[in-house]
């Protein structure tokens, strides 16, 4: 499967998403998003899966959107409210829905519609020198790609609402502070320390990572009574898998388990 403005690969139960747009700072565009699409369905029917991970090529994570085709002069590059019902929004929906987890490493500049795929994502790593910005009140806009949504779950009301009118800037040190990411590194050292993330993700017992994705993010509109009945459900559903029964071997043997995602 060729590809222009992304890139794919998957091995050893790891699939990588590369925004292959260096000289636009890997902004969105049409054909961006036409891949995407085909990628999340060849990493959906591709079994070996256990982790996806996004980065960006080049010297940025994702600029968002690239303006240019919204200067095009057609009804359809204009109507901001259609791409993100084809496009942004069904992209975000899947990878909240992957049953495993979702890896962002973000090596330079998120801006926009960027910063808000990094959000979505469920375990962000970034490089010292990158940067997230709510840029839409500069063009007039809202935050969108589940911005409002994420941003105050992340940082709290009074920051969100600061970041999203204000736009200014956020270093990779602040939003690691901030707890709108997990962890700040130095840049000669993401790529390594990504990698050996998704690998030891990849590793785990799959299911069951996907289970607790699945109940930590349902927490935020449940009451305490109906997170533990989740919690009960899904827990039972966790104990049925194959690698509950290795773990439980593995625990008894003082052996490191070999979890096979089933």
């Amino acid at each position: 499967m060729k590809f222009n403005a992304i890139l794919l690969d998957i091995a050893s139960g790891v699939a990588k998403i590369t925004l292959n747009r260096p000289d636009k700072l890997n902004s969105f565009t049409g054909e961006m998003h036409a891949e995407l699409k085909q990628a999340m369905q060849a990493i959906l029917a591709d079994s070996s899966v256990r982790v996806l991970m996004i980065t960006g090529a080049g010297r940025g994570f994702c600029a968002g959107q690239d303006l240019s085709e919204r200067m095009m002069g057609n009804e359809e590059s204009a109507d901001v409210g259609s791409s993100l019902e084809k496009n942004y929004n069904p992209l975000l929906k899947q990878l909240r829905a992957l049953p495993y987890p979702v890896v962002c490493a973000v090596n330079g500049v998120a801006a926009g519609a960027g910063c808000n795929l990094v959000l979505a994502c469920d375990i962000v790593i970034a490089a010292r020198s990158a940067s997230f910005i709510q840029i839409f009140s500069k063009i007039g806009l809202i935050p969108d790609a589940g911005g409002t949504y994420t941003l105050p779950r992340l940082i709290g009301t009074a920051r969100a609402m600061a970041t999203a009118m204000l736009a200014e800037k956020v270093s990779a040190e602040q939003a690691e502070q901030w707890g709108m990411i997990w962890k700040c590194v130095d840049d000669d050292k993401l790529a390594g320390e990504a990698d050996a993330l998704a690998r030891q993700l990849a590793g785990q017992a799959t299911r069951a990572l996907g289970l607790t994705k699945r109940a930590i993010y349902a927490s935020s509109k449940n009451s305490f009574e109906q997170q533990l009945d989740l919690e009960c459900a899904l827990q039972r559903e966790a104990a049925k898998s194959e690698d509950f029964g290795e773990g439980v071997a593995a625990f008894k043997d003082k052996r490191p388990a070999k979890f096979s995602g089933r």
